[in-house]
């Protein structure tokens, strides 16, 4: 597979994230050996079709996130042009992103998931879900976007509901502690990074931003969880049928002492791959390097489920 597409921006939330992967996915590739074509992705499907039969790519890196890019859609696409891709399939791909969908494979497959209601923006604005604290996201959108801690005395709720724009919704309990998440990679996860956050809590901001977050790997955490959470990450990248790489994302309150409980928030199918992002920084401390990564992603890539 020596010619590679490399899909990026696409018109979610998560554009600018997307434009930074595929910039550096895409040298990375041109290091290791192989003829790229960059194809920022636009909101014209027929247009993404045409730059995709121009290139007449071997295979087909997508650095895209969020909703289009990261829930099925370029997917389907790409299975009904006949092109190997990297990252998850179809199936798998519109599963993780629906989070009320992932909980329910993840809760038959016996792994630790939080309780949640799903609602309205008007069934928020009227009363809270859940008692507080709670959390509150968006069903369908990743790297945080649209998530919000509501805590006691938050005035907050009734404006968010009012502006609210990505859809249905999820509350869940907020769980005290820490944050932590596992790369797997093919058949194996990685290692366990812990975060700190250098905001409220691990939102976008902290994700991409430089300085945003603290990144400690492998975590010092009591070993049983971290074996823990190596164990769910696989099983939870199992049972939604990925493929190539993915991020399940936890938290883990050891606010009264260890081990502690782990809680398994959701798994990420097209993890960001920018200079602050996590699977490229557990592949190094696993002694792969950034494009080793990439071209190991390229080599495994195939379309269908």
């Amino acid at each position: 597979m020596s010619r590679v597409a490399v899909l990026f921006g696409g018109i979610s939330a998560e554009r600018e994230v997307s434009l930074t992967s595929g910039r550096l996915c895409a040298a990375a590739l041109v290091e290791a050996g192989f003829e790229v074509t960059p194809i920022d992705v636009g909101a014209d499907p027929a247009a993404l079709i045409d730059a995709l039969r121009a290139a007449r790519p071997d295979a087909v890196f997508n650095a895209l996130h969020g909703r289009y890019g990261e829930d099925g859609c370029v997917q389907g696409l790409l299975d009904w042009m006949g092109l190997p891709y990297t990252h998850s399939g179809l199936r798998a791909s519109a599963t993780a992103m629906d989070k009320a969908a992932a909980k329910a494979v993840f809760r038959s497959a016996g792994l630790p998931v939080a309780e949640q209601v799903l609602l309205t923006a008007a069934e928020l604005e009227d009363s809270d879900p859940l008692p507080v604290p709670y959390v509150i996201k968006p069903v369908h959108e990743g790297s945080s976007v649209g998530v919000h801690i509501i805590r006691a005395n938050d005035n907050r709720r009734a404006e968010i509901a009012r502006t609210w724009t990505f859809g249905q919704i999820m509350a869940e309990p907020f769980i005290p502690g820490r944050e932590l998440t596992v790369a797997v990679l093919g058949d194996e996860a990685l290692t366990v990074t812990d975060i700190t956050a250098h905001t409220e809590f691990y939102d976008y901001e902290a994700k991409y931003a430089d300085g945003g977050s603290t990144h400690i790997l492998p975590a010092r955490i009591h070993p049983g969880i971290a074996a823990e959470a190596m164990r769910v990450a696989l099983a939870a990248h199992q049972a939604l049928g990925c493929r190539g790489v993915s991020r399940a994302d936890f938290r883990y309150d050891d606010t009264a002492g260890e081990p502690g409980r782990l809680i398994l928030l959701e798994v990420n199918t097209q993890p960001g791959m920018t200079p602050t992002s996590l699977v490229p920084e557990q592949a190094a401390h696993r002694g792969i390097s950034f494009p080793a990564l990439c071209a190991r992603l390229v080599a495994e890539a195939r379309h269908g489920t």
